[in-house]
Protein backbone atom coordinates (compact mmCIF):
# COMPACT_ATOMS: atom_id res chain seq x y z
CA UNK A 1 0.00 0.00 0.00
CA UNK A 2 1.39 3.39 -1.00
CA UNK A 3 0.30 6.28 1.24
CA UNK A 4 -0.72 9.31 -0.85
CA UNK A 5 -2.49 11.72 1.51
CA UNK A 6 -2.90 12.36 5.21
CA UNK A 7 -5.15 14.46 7.45
CA UNK A 8 -4.39 15.14 11.12
CA UNK A 9 -7.41 15.32 13.45
CA UNK A 10 -8.00 15.41 17.21
CA UNK A 11 -8.52 11.62 17.04
CA UNK A 12 -5.27 10.98 15.19
CA UNK A 13 -4.07 10.92 11.60
CA UNK A 14 -6.11 9.50 8.74
CA UNK A 15 -4.49 8.40 5.49
CA UNK A 16 -5.49 7.66 1.93
CA UNK A 17 -3.49 4.85 0.42
CA UNK A 18 -3.44 3.27 -3.02
CA UNK A 19 -3.13 -0.49 -3.40
CA UNK A 20 -1.31 -2.26 -6.22
CA UNK A 21 -4.60 -2.76 -8.06
CA UNK A 22 -5.05 1.03 -8.23
CA UNK A 23 -7.86 1.27 -5.66
CA UNK A 24 -7.92 3.93 -2.93
CA UNK A 25 -8.25 3.11 0.77
CA UNK A 26 -9.00 5.33 3.76
CA UNK A 27 -6.81 4.16 6.64
CA UNK A 28 -6.82 4.86 10.39
CA UNK A 29 -4.63 3.19 13.00
CA UNK A 30 -3.41 0.70 10.34
CA UNK A 31 -7.02 -0.33 9.64
CA UNK A 32 -8.27 -0.31 6.04
CA UNK A 33 -11.71 1.35 6.09
CA UNK A 34 -12.82 0.51 2.54
CA UNK A 35 -11.83 0.28 -1.10
CA UNK A 36 -12.74 2.83 -3.77
CA UNK A 37 -12.10 3.22 -7.48
CA UNK A 38 -11.72 7.04 -7.19
CA UNK A 39 -9.75 8.98 -4.59
CA UNK A 40 -12.56 11.51 -4.06
CA UNK A 41 -14.94 8.68 -3.12
CA UNK A 42 -12.57 7.62 -0.33
CA UNK A 43 -12.18 11.15 1.07
CA UNK A 44 -15.90 11.97 0.78
CA UNK A 45 -17.03 8.79 2.52
CA UNK A 46 -14.51 9.32 5.31
CA UNK A 47 -15.60 12.95 5.75
CA UNK A 48 -19.27 11.90 5.88
CA UNK A 49 -18.77 8.93 8.25
CA UNK A 50 -19.74 6.46 5.51
CA UNK A 51 -16.77 4.04 5.73
CA UNK A 52 -16.41 0.87 7.77
CA UNK A 53 -16.69 1.56 11.51
CA UNK A 54 -13.78 3.50 12.99
CA UNK A 55 -12.69 2.88 16.58
CA UNK A 56 -10.57 5.47 18.40
CA UNK A 57 -7.04 4.09 18.68
CA UNK A 58 -6.70 4.99 22.38
CA UNK A 59 -10.19 4.71 23.84
CA UNK A 60 -11.67 2.01 21.58
CA UNK A 61 -14.86 4.06 21.26
CA UNK A 62 -16.67 4.38 17.96
CA UNK A 63 -15.73 7.58 16.11
CA UNK A 64 -18.02 9.72 13.98
CA UNK A 65 -15.57 10.89 11.33
CA UNK A 66 -18.01 13.57 10.15
CA UNK A 67 -17.27 15.44 13.40
CA UNK A 68 -13.48 15.56 12.90
CA UNK A 69 -13.19 18.22 10.21
CA UNK A 70 -11.90 15.83 7.55
CA UNK A 71 -12.09 17.53 4.14
CA UNK A 72 -14.17 15.88 1.41
CA UNK A 73 -11.93 17.29 -1.32
CA UNK A 74 -8.68 15.32 -1.72
CA UNK A 75 -6.94 18.56 -2.76
CA UNK A 76 -7.42 19.85 0.82
CA UNK A 77 -5.47 16.93 2.29
CA UNK A 78 -1.71 17.01 2.90
CA UNK A 79 0.41 15.16 0.34
CA UNK A 80 2.45 12.28 1.71
CA UNK A 81 4.62 11.98 -1.40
Amino acid sequence: MKILLYCKTKAGTFYIGQSRDGRFHPIYDDEDLGSYSRIYQATEDLAMNATFSVLHKSTGKLLDTSELGIPEDPEAWERAI
